[in-house]
């Protein structure tokens, strides 16, 4: 996606109203955060060392697009977590009988079968960040990519609810992704440079997602943080 076409995008995101949220069928989980999958699903091709190739994210910007988006991101100290609850990030959005989680279950899953409300009954999906594969959709978490709670202490802290809401349920670039629920709980609130994927090949896709969606929806980056996502951004070579 062209640059400007990605910034478009996240904007129109931020300021629409829960109602009026894109991405189709819409809407729960944890965020520790089409009965076609797009091409962001999981490829169950060999990645070269004999296991899956991670599902790519929605909307993932291209290595130097990434740096170019880093570079424009403002460098902050953390905010207060004053005022701070999950509930001011109202997920998983739900229009038409399927939630934001159903919704990505279905889309970064494998053979997904779902019952009449929505919800996966069957399926596979490959986590990018450990590395294993999930048949139980208990045990697959929608992972906001850039958390709640961090997004909260980068700006997010003097946005209306409304912006939250689209931001938690963004289905159209790269902020939600399924994981396994155990790696998701250890990520937490954290960081890139408090936390990566123990998955080291993946941290190339996870700094362009983390820099796409902070420069789409203009948030800030501590020193730190800048200082991890441009060593990890020089681990994509010259994809």
């Amino acid at each position: 996606m062209e640059r400007a076409g990605w910034r478009l995008a996240g904007i129109c995101l931020a300021v629409a109203a829960a109602g009026a949220l894109t991405g189709g069928c819409q809407a729960e989980g944890t965020d520790s955060s089409d009965s076609t999958p797009p091409s962001g699903s999981a490829d169950p091709s060999d990645g070269g060392d004999g296991s899956p190739s991670p599902p790519s994210p929605e909307g993932l910007p291209a290595p130097d697009e990434a740096r170019e988006l880093l570079d424009g991101l403002t460098v902050a100290d953390e905010r207060s977590m004053t005022g701070y609850s999950r509930d001011r990030f109202p997920h998983w959005s739900s229009q038409d009988g399927c939630t934001v989680r159903q919704e990505v279950l279905r889309r970064d899953g494998e053979d997904v079968v779902t019952n009449d409300d929505c919800q996966p009954t069957s399926g596979s999906w490959y986590s990018a960040y450990d590395g294993e594969t999930y048949t139980d959709p208990a045990d697959v978490d929608i992972d906001h990519v850039v958390p709640l709670a961090n997004a909260w202490r980068s700006g997010a802290d003097a946005w209306t609810d409304e912006r939250r809401e689209a931001f938690a349920n963004d289905l159209e670039g790269p902020q939600l992704i399924a994981v396994g629920d155990r790696v998701n709980q250890s990520k937490g609130d954290q960081s890139p440079d408090q936390w990566l994927p123990p998955v080291e090949a993946y941290g190339c896709d996870y700094a362009r997602a983390w820099v796409a969606v902070k420069a789409a929806y203009e948030l800030n980056v501590t020193e730190p943080e800048r200082q991890e996502l441009d060593a990890l951004l020089d681990t994509c070579g010259g994809a």
